[in-house]
């Protein structure tokens, strides 16, 4: 999946990384603290906080890497179900704003022998899956690398989960051009959890 298709994440959230292997030299020196502790960790339900319905708000910047400060936003509806008893889970935002309407999924996949998270991201038009993201949670705080391309260029790609409070979740999208030195933020996006049904 190009870099392209995988900016619309969410989070993603979706919805966020690196594929096993290919986190960028600098990256993997700067969160070599976190890398240990993660690992050291069994984090297989480290996603049980997000089961459930959610208000999503997204900011999205349409061209990365061009010096484009052009950004669009959207609103919608974020759930996410339980696979496996937690092993993994399935994300899906449905957003839309006055001119255009996206609909994406993500499923993650737990590792028990890495004790890292794969996320795979799709969106309706494309149909297939990419390089996954990869990582996990280290004191709340997810987050997760992976190798891709820009319109023919290597960019890494780091995607950040925090969760502001059980009910609420900030999520944050990166590339960097030059192997973690500098990033540009591309995907911004804000859940907070619906608790009455009746008002979807």
């Amino acid at each position: 999946m190009t870099a392209m298709k995988k900016f619309f994440i969410p989070w993603l959230a979706g919805c966020l990384v690196i594929a096993a292997g290919l986190l960028p030299d600098r990256a993997q020196s700067d969160t070599s603290a976190a890398t240990t502790a993660m690992t050291a960790h069994d984090g297989q339900h480290d996603f049980d906080f997000e089961f459930g319905t959610w208000k999503t708000h997204v900011s999205l910047l349409k061209q990365p890497l061009t010096g484009s400060k052009n950004w669009v936003d959207y609103d919608g509806i974020t759930v996410v179900h339980k696979v496996w008893n937690g092993l993994a889970n399935l994300v899906e935002l449905d957003m839309k704003n006055a001119s255009s309407h996206l609909q994406l999924a993500s499923f993650r996949l737990y590792d028990p022998a890495s004790r890292q998270w794969n996320l795979y991201v799709t969106n309706r038009r494309s149909g297939t899956f990419g390089v996954p993201n990869v990582g996990g949670f280290t004191n709340g705080r997810g987050v997760f690398y992976d190798k891709e391309t820009l319109d023919g260029k290597p960019i890494t790609v780091r995607f950040v989960i925090t969760p502001r409070s059980a009910d609420a979740i900030h999520f944050e999208q990166a590339f960097s051009a030059d192997d973690g030195k500098t990033w540009e933020t591309n995907w911004i996006a804000d859940d907070t959890r619906i608790k009455d049904h009746s008002k979807i």
